[in-house]
């Protein structure tokens, strides 16, 4: 069965629960550049996807957490500065989309979506990390990929 389209009361919530929501997206990130993977790895469920930047980065987090423990275990996380973010929602899921800039990467953007946890606590289900690629560039980048994934 197809749910209703979304009304406009679907996308209204109260500030205490976009504070919440918020909040959690803030520590993620603020976890990873402190390279604090207990704190960073507890804003995500169990059953969470991590999907990176490159086509091969689709992981469980099992999978995510083996590849950035190392990383953290040496003291080295990564900053992302979050800016102009939306978060939406319909019923009690929500789903974000936001603008990120990295000294190395340039500008960036971050989706994900959110979900209550049984404890009562929202923790993200899904992250998606994305290069922004301007249309004008979009023929040389399709280009570079292409020339990378060749034998």
């Amino acid at each position: 069965m197809v749910p209703p389209p979304p009304t406009a009361a679907d996308f209204q919530r109260d500030q205490a629960t976009l504070a919440e929501v918020n909040a959690v997206i803030d520590t993620m990130h603020e976890a990873a550049s402190r390279a604090d993977g207990p704190t960073y790895f507890a804003q995500f469920a169990p059953w969470a996807r991590f999907i990176g930047t490159d086509a091969g980065e689709h992981w469980t987090l099992e999978q995510f957490r083996a590849y950035a423990e190392p990383w953290f275990a040496q003291g080295k996380g990564w900053t992302y500065h979050p800016h102009d973010r939306t978060v939406m929602s319909v019923g009690d899921v929500f789903f974000f989309d936001e603008k990120l800039t990295n000294d190395s990467y340039g500008e960036l953007r971050g989706s994900g979506v959110l979900l209550r946890d049984t404890d009562g606590k929202f923790r993200i289900q899904q992250y998606v990390l994305s290069f922004t690629v301007p249309n004008d560039a979009s023929k040389d980048v399709v280009a570079a990929i292409r020339a990378h994934a060749a034998p």
